[in-house]
């Protein structure tokens, strides 16, 4: 996935397509759905997208119309759009093209080929905008540089004291069994950075995250707790198949609410690592996991690195319906779930580390 934020616009006249599309988006991006055509350039009045995804057979105005229409208004013309359809022959394929449409994803929606088209598309973006943009833009960043670097410390700061000294205190206070939890993640992912950093993995990937961002960012990876009733939270015996089904929501709960916090503060970057950490930590490498279903290095690597952090701390706690496992226990079932739940690149550098995990458990014990 890109590393930003994009606004997206999913039309479509059909409601379960709309709700279907959007929860696989949200995770990653900004999405305003619309019902009809008529709605796409009612939002288009608001906000400028990054990207549309538009539904050809629609009534009253289909897509083909609507894309000659967003083609001709200066405003719109750049907007890139993918086509949405369920058809599949190549005349319609080639009327889009020659219409402007970027792309066709086919419905109903897979999720990884939903998303990766999207990044391709994105990514074509970006590279035009890197070209256009260059020319003049340097003398005035290298001016403003230092003032913006700053400020934005600052902002970051005062917004995540503020956040997360209350959210974390409230999450912990509701879950009475897993205190300590949120801490301890945070330095067991310490940990596996330090580690990744060292050794090279995934260079390219963390190269430009701001570290201290991502660490601060993992406090909020439970936040939908909030939202679990408390019944099913203090419940002291092995949830049943419903309680549980109720407790994987704490997935969703956490996205929306940091959603809500980043649309008060604006404030991206940080909010970026969060919503992809609360969002996909459950995610299995192999694709059984949820709330999505997503496979391999399709899961952002927020998510992956916090799976093994999570389900680490998760396995060497008490709980009310099993001892703890020891740290040698743990340690065989995370190696031996490489390449089915957790991604086997990554358990190779929790091994490398996998002494500093236990003396971070000691030390943060409840």
């Amino acid at each position: 996935m890109v590393n930003t934020r994009h606004k997206i616009i999913l039309v479509d006249d059909i409601q379960s397509n709309l709700d279907q599309g959007r929860n696989i988006l949200r995770t990653f991006f900004e999405v305003y759905p619309a019902l009809s055509a008529a709605r796409l350039f009612e939002i288009l009045e608001r906000i400028t997208p990054d990207l549309i995804l538009l539904d050809i057979d629609m009534p009253e105005m289909n897509g083909y119309e609507a894309i000659k229409i967003l083609k001709s208004d200066v405003r719109f013309a750049e907007i890139p759009v993918i086509f949405l359809t369920a058809k599949s022959d190549s005349e319609s394929e080639v009327e889009g093209f020659n219409l402007g449409a970027a792309d066709y994803v086919s419905k109903p929606f897979y999720a990884p080929m939903l998303l990766k088209r999207i990044e391709k598309e994105l990514v074509i973006i970006k590279q035009r905008n890197d070209l256009l943009g260059i020319q003049g833009q340097l003398k005035d960043h290298m001016e403003s540089l230092e003032t913006l670097v700053q400020q934005k410390a600052d902002a970051v700061m005062r917004m995540q004291n503020a956040v997360l000294s209350i959210v974390v205190d409230m999450v912990e206070f509701r879950d009475k069994f897993t205190g300590g939890h949120i801490i301890r993640t945070q330095h067991y992912l310490q940990a596996l950075l330090d580690e990744m950093v060292k050794e090279g993995v995934y260079a390219d990937e963390i190269s430009d995250w701001d570290m201290f961002s991502v660490l601060s960012s993992a406090k909020l990876h439970d936040v939908g707790k909030i939202a679990v009733p408390d019944v099913i939270l203090s419940k002291t015996a092995k949830l049943t198949k419903d309680e549980f089904e109720a407790m994987k929501s704490h997935v969703t709960a956490s996205v929306d609410a940091i959603e809500r916090i980043l649309n008060k503060t604006g404030e991206d970057d940080f909010f970026h690592h969060a919503i992809r950490m609360a969002g996909t930590h459950h995610e299995k490498w192999d694709g059984s996991g949820y709330p999505i279903g997503l496979k391999g290095d399709n899961i952002p690597l927020e998510g992956r690195l916090m799976a093994i952090a999570d389900v680490y701390d998760a396995l060497i706690s008490k709980r009310p319906y099993k001892e703890a496992f020891s740290h040698t226990e743990a340690c065989r079932i995370l190696e031996e779930s490489a390449g089915t739940q957790f991604d086997p690149v990554l358990v190779d550098v929790f091994r490398n580390v996998e002494r500093r995990f236990t003396l971070i458990a000691e030390e943060f014990s409840n």
